[in-house]
């Protein structure tokens, strides 16, 4: 359950970013509002996740899922461009990802 939780967390956090993105700069209202509902949906999520996940491994897969996240969003819905150097740092960052938990981080 506590990986459920974090997942849905992920998904707000980008949802929350991605509405800040089309806020333009807080202007507007209806995508304001997802910011806030995004973000306060994410933290209190993650919160409850964290009753049972090590901080070190979830922060890690909060983070690194929610830029890879963000970029992806920024391409889809801003058609923002994700070069081939940023698609080498989101490889590194699931590599990461990978190793902090193989090496025992959320045992």
């Amino acid at each position: 359950m506590p990986w459920l939780l974090l997942s849905v967390a992920i998904v707000a956090e980008v949802f929350g970013t991605l509405s800040l993105k089309a806020s333009d700069g807080l202007s507007k209202l209806w995508p304001s509002i997802g910011v806030l509902v995004g973000y306060a949906s994410a933290f209190a999520l993650m919160a409850v996740s964290l009753k049972k996940l090590d901080v070190g491994i979830t922060y890690a897969i909060w983070s690194g899922v929610g830029i890879i996240g963000a970029a992806i969003g920024g391409y889809v819905f801003f058609n923002q461009e994700i070069s081939k150097v940023s698609m080498l740092g989101m490889a590194i960052i699931i590599v990461g990802v990978v190793v902090m938990n193989l090496g025992g981080a959320s045992h």
